[in-house]
């Protein structure tokens, strides 16, 4: 199983070799190795959303101006990132670096696998349990995007989304994720003695 992951990794490091020094410096954006880092991300995304909001494309137009972008990042990244971090030599901090990067998102991609294989095999073994979570999971998320707006609610995931390794990064969620679960053990404290 351990062989196998590295193996991936490997393949994950060899095939975004092009895109090293971007994904480096993106981490360290997403990191928030500044302090301002924050911000900047926040900025840049409310930025690309108000000129979304502006020019209300098609869905049709959306989609074909995302796959220009994603064919000519990947079509020039590699050529003009060497140009433009200026350093074809790797340190052994990078590398490492670079190489934690690759784990990271081999072990998310598994964890997306493992998630869907559990659901098919819910599916299989209990499918009232199946149909019920999936059905009522599906009709909150069609309540949620009936009463917030498609653009603000796609804002607001796609935000906290690259804001989310930053939060974990510097302990945020850890620090909220404790005290929430000591506000509901003390409800649950006092409920127990109002029954009692």
């Amino acid at each position: 199983m351990m062989n196998l992951k590295a193996q991936e990794t490997a393949q994950l490091e060899e095939q975004l070799q092009g895109w090293g020094e971007v994904i480096l410096a993106g981490d360290r954006v997403l990191r928030w190795e500044k302090p301002w880092f924050p911000g900047a991300l926040v900025g840049v995304t409310t930025l690309f959303f108000v000129l979304i909001y502006y020019l209300d494309p098609s869905v049709l137009t959306g989609l074909s101006c995302t796959v220009i972008l994603l064919c000519l990042a990947d079509y020039l990244v590699p050529i003009l990132a060497p140009r433009v971090f200026g350093s074809n030599k790797w340190t052994t901090e990078q590398q490492q670096r670079f190489h934690e990067i690759c784990g990271t998102l081999v072990k998310s991609r598994r964890g997306v696998f493992s998630w869907w294989k559990r659901l098919l095999t819910l599916k299989e073994e209990k499918p009232r349990m199946y149909f019920l979570s999936v059905i009522s999971t599906l009709v909150v998320v069609a309540w949620i995007g009936q009463q917030v707006h498609n653009l603000l609610l796609t804002y607001l995931i796609v935000t906290f989304l690259l804001l989310l390794p930053g939060l974990n990064q510097h302990g945020i969620i850890t620090k909220y994720s404790a005290m929430a679960k000591r506000e509901i053990n003390k409800l649950l404290k006092q409920k127990e003695k109002k029954n009692e």
